[in-house]
């Protein structure tokens, strides 16, 4: 067989510096399997990346948080060009983010969430994270902002992803890296994590069981996990049992495959062996949280909820409530 040329190697999409982990977190095999999954071949991919290479690279700058905002600095890049980048990659979902005058006001609210979150997160200092699910980084940068050394994320989207790059070439000394990958896609971590973290993913799940489980394989041992997801309401129809299961779309989301009752939840926790396994917060989503705003400006929660009756989804099910649940990796 011929070797391949050099001209063919060379020209294959490359993966962003935001998704290689330095040596020191054994993850070469990570790295890998992002090449390997081959999403940089996504169509926007290359200009995507053009657009964020026409920004100063700041190696040795980090991204800092101020009253929830994810700031950064873009050195003396121009603000119509930093806003041209900005839009290029558009929507945004997780934030708010700002770079430099250029502030995005985000889909999610993601600031809420972190404070339903930082009350029940262990001690950061020295801790590696593992985020599934992580998006465009907000939530890393949170944590690292919070003391933790460093934060490997996980998200398929390659439009998050090239989001994420976008803010590690303005802010390179930023300790966080995110692969283009779903956590099915990667084999356990040789040091574990010290924290895991899966975020607005177990609903998409097939084997909710399963994901629980391979969260728990990433962990070091006692080290702590948690999950927010969708669950129902205690004040839901008991008829629809023990979890609901979408025939068609919840909240015009396709792949919502089983949203759970508390008492459910927890039982999938104690069957993927995560020990002492709690619900310490559980709450509606709210129109305040999620919606549209100039940096996604198509529908959002509110376009999604029944006309008249905001407890129930366009389809009729229990609009969106979302627990958090934190366990032991044992």
């Amino acid at each position: 067989m011929r070797e391949p040329s050099i001209c063919a190697t060379s020209c294959l999409p490359r993966l962003p510096a935001c998704a290689t982990p330095p040596a020191f977190m054994g993850l070469a095999d990570w790295t890998d399997a992002a090449v390997a999954a081959g999403r940089m071949r996504h169509g926007d991919w290359p200009q995507w990346t053009a657009a964020i290479e026409t920004l100063p690279h700041n190696a040795e700058a980090t991204a800092i948080v101020r009253e929830g905002v994810v700031c950064v600095r873009p050195g003396d890049a121009p603000v119509d060009l930093i806003k041209s980048v900005l839009e290029a990659l558009m929507p945004w979902r997780k934030g708010p983010f700002a770079v430099g005058q250029v502030h995005m006001d985000s889909e999610w609210r993601s600031d809420f969430k972190w404070q339903r979150l930082r009350p029940h997160l262990p001690p950061l200092a020295g801790v590696r994270v593992l985020d599934v699910g992580s998006g465009n980084g907000y939530f890393g940068c949170r944590l690292l902002d919070a003391g933790a050394e460093a934060v490997v994320g996980l998200d398929p989207t390659l439009r998050f992803v090239a989001q994420y790059a976008l803010i590690k070439r303005l802010a390179g000394g930023t300790r966080q890296w995110v692969l283009p990958l779903r956590l099915e896609e990667v084999p356990p971590a040789p040091q574990g994590f010290g924290l895991v973290l899966s975020l607005g993913v177990l609903y998409h799940q097939r084997d909710p069981i399963a994901h629980l489980q391979a969260l728990r394989a990433q962990a070091r041992p006692a080290a702590q996990i948690m999950v927010e997801t969708l669950i129902l309401p205690n004040d839901c129809d008991d008829s629809l049992g023990p979890v609901l299961i979408p025939p068609g779309r919840y909240a015009r989301m396709r792949n919502v495959h089983a949203i759970p009752t508390k008492t459910t939840l927890l039982d999938w926790c104690r069957e993927a062996d995560l020990g002492d396994a709690e619900v310490v917060d559980i709450t509606r989503t709210t129109p305040e949280e999620q919606r549209t705003t100039a940096w996604m400006r198509g529908p959002s929660l509110k376009d999604f909820l029944a006309p008249g009756d905001p407890s129930r989804t366009e389809e009729g099910w229990p609009a969106p409530t979302r627990a958090i649940v934190v366990a032991s990796a044992g």
